[in-house]
């Protein structure tokens, strides 16, 4: 009898592993462009390229959200667990996710059993500045292309997961990785392309983008993110960036920082990439007087040859390290064809998408102190005293003045991707109210070391909150609604044609929000923090909802006594995927 036991359970295992798998149609640029447009797949980062994570689908919607449940779960296994910032990609039936310590696999959306898995194969001595994340993929043709901790970009084979080809993006030794998901954009004169940026600012590298022909990972432009520095088209120096000496002082251009770590995103009707820039370097302002341009800046290129159309810079000499990296999103304001973009440094942005110039500003945090607002170009209006002073004039000369920020230097909003409803035309902000000890120090650039020149403590500055969802007018900057979380948010938002606003808490919650009210409508809790950003799509007419469960990313690394409060959370990987019981999608 036991032997009968062991034969049929082998046989179903057998079995198991033979069921056909699902086939894969190659993804079109066009299927990219108008990602936005379709509701039966995702496959762009930001559900389109214009990044507004909005989604018509409203099979569910307010009035049933609570029956959601979960259809499938699968484990991401191992022992590689810390941060899972990725967000899904959906075509034909398979799931693409990646996972920290640079993973990706495979998986079938009906039965959430897994196709493939890869691994990429990491050196020793990666110096990833905010944990071992990984923010997604691309999908373009027959690839999944995604890149990896020690600076390379991976093209793998999405039917198989092997690999087709392999990119060094930069020395990781010198401080490169890369995390973000790549960004897809068509060109007449070269195909698809991906574009990519580097991070590894803290590390006194410098920023740049570049774009790469999707068929074989050779390089078409580079596009260096700091003035001085030469761009290349086509295997030779292009252009240079901005004029030499015209916002840097001596030779701190040379490892002007400038990291563009997030990512971009691409309007189809200008045919611009925007892209952000991170925090110039040293953190030591002092060091380094002027703008120093193109550092904490939106810039908008060609994608043709890379050349900047435009730039708007969120934090000329930046001393608080306030990255301008988050992501512009591309909508419509008034007939005028606009931009927005929550930054870092605490104030929400809306643009002209044509030409860069501002339109409007607000305050999205509370009680900013670095700066009493914006000026009528959008120009922030300094608090002097609120600078961290400058060590040279200190008794000892090791130490400057220590004064209290507001943001910290983790932001307003870090890389959390905010979102867009085309129904209640407000933008949903992922926020977080804290603050910061923050003092410089001199310092000299050294390869591969940490180029500071500060130091800091992070802390709450209300008792009964740090995160903050915020529903925001991009027309008027009011705050319709406001949902407070007792730890920082740090996952994606996901806006929905049925009402809805769905976002991940680090308590583990995936939670959906009525999004003309802030109503809590829905919540489950997957066992581990949310910091990834939920996706939904359409398939065999039901609606499903996924989201990426596992916590980590850079508050417990960097977070200081915030990092003490989310300390209990418990790390995993999980891929949670939900959608109605049928009878309750046809009662409503």
């Amino acid at each position: 009898m036991k032997t009968w036991k062991w034969f049929a359970t082998a046989s179903a295992l057998a079995l198991s592993l033979t069921v056909a798998q699902p086939s894969l149609a190659d993804v079109s640029i066009d299927d990219i462009v108008k990602d936005a447009e379709t509701t039966g797949d995702v496959v762009s980062n930001g559900l389109g390229p214009q990044g507004q994570r909005y989604s018509a689908l409203k099979t569910v919607n307010t009035g049933n959200v609570a029956g959601l449940v979960p259809a499938w779960a699968m484990s991401l296994g191992g022992e590689k667990m810390r941060g899972q910032e990725t967000q899904p990609l959906v075509k034909d039936g398979v799931m693409y996710i990646t996972g920290s310590y640079s993973r990706a696999w495979a998986i079938d959306t009906k039965t959430g059993r897994e196709i493939w898995q890869y691994d990429a194969r990491l050196p020793e001595g990666i110096l990833p500045c905010c944990d071992v994340i990984n923010r997604g993929g691309a999908l373009i043709k027959d690839k999944f292309i995604f890149g990896t901790l020690d600076a390379k970009l991976v093209a793998l084979d999405a039917k198989t997961g092997k690999v087709v080809w392999t990119k060094k993006i930069d020395d990781f030794k010198a401080g490169y990785s890369y995390t973000a998901a790549p960004l897809v954009v068509p060109s007449e004169k070269h195909g698809p392309l991906i574009v990519t940026g580097v991070s590894g600012g803290e590390f006194g590298i410098v920023g740049r983008i570049e774009a790469r022909k999707a068929d074989d990972g050779e390089l078409v432009w580079s596009r260096p993110t700091i003035e001085g520095h030469m761009g290349t088209l086509n295997g030779k120096e292009s252009t240079m960036t901005g004029k030499k000496n015209a916002t840097w002082p001596g030779d701190l251009w040379q490892t002007g920082g400038g990291a563009t770590w997030l990512g971009g995103t691409y309007d189809p009707e200008t045919k611009l990439i925007f892209m952000g820039t991170g925090n110039p370097a040293p953190w030591n302002s002092h060091m380094r007087p002027g703008d120093n341009l193109y550092s904490c800046s939106r810039l908008a290129l060609d994608p043709e040859t890379g050349e900047i159309k435009w730039h708007f810079q969120t934090t000329p000499n930046d001393g608080w390290d306030f990255d301008g990296v988050n992501e512009v999103v591309s909508f419509d304001l008034n007939g005028t064809k606009a931009a927005a973009t929550a930054d870092r440094n605490g104030y929400f942005y809306v643009l002209n998408r044509e030409n860069g110039k501002f339109i409007g500003g607000y305050p999205f945090v509370k009680n900013i102190s670095w700066a009493k607002g914006l000026d009528k170009d959008g120009r922030p209006i300094y608090v002097p005293e609120n600078r961290p002073g400058n060590p040279t004039k200190s008794k000892d000369g090791k130490k400057g003045d220590s004064i209290f920020a507001v943001p910290s230097f983790l932001g307003g909003k870090n890389w959390m991707p905010i979102a867009y409803s085309k129904d209640t035309k407000l933008f949903y902000i992922p926020s977080n109210e804290w603050g910061m000890d923050l003092w410089n120090e001199p310092v000299t650039y050294k390869k591969g070391a940490a180029y500071l020149g500060a130091g800091f403590t992070i802390k709450p500055i209300f008792d009964d909150h740090i995160g903050s969802l915020k529903a925001m007018d991009p027309a008027t900057g009011e705050v319709k609604w406001e949902y407070k979380n007792r730890a920082p948010l740090w996952g994606g938002i996901l806006t929905t044609g049925g009402g809805l606003v769905f976002f991940g808490t680090p308590e583990g919650d995936l939670k959906a929000m009525d999004a003309a009210s802030g109503k809590e409508l829905w919540a489950f809790n997957t066992g581990s923090g949310i910091v990834g950003s939920p996706v939904t799509w359409e398939q065999d007419g039901e609606q499903f909802i996924s989201v990426v469960s596992g916590w980590g990313g850079a508050v417990p690394l960097w977070g200081g006594e915030v990092a003490k409060t989310v300390a209990h959370l418990n790390q995993g990987g999980m891929v949670w995927t939900f959608k109605l019981p049928k009878q309750t999608a046809q009662k409503n």
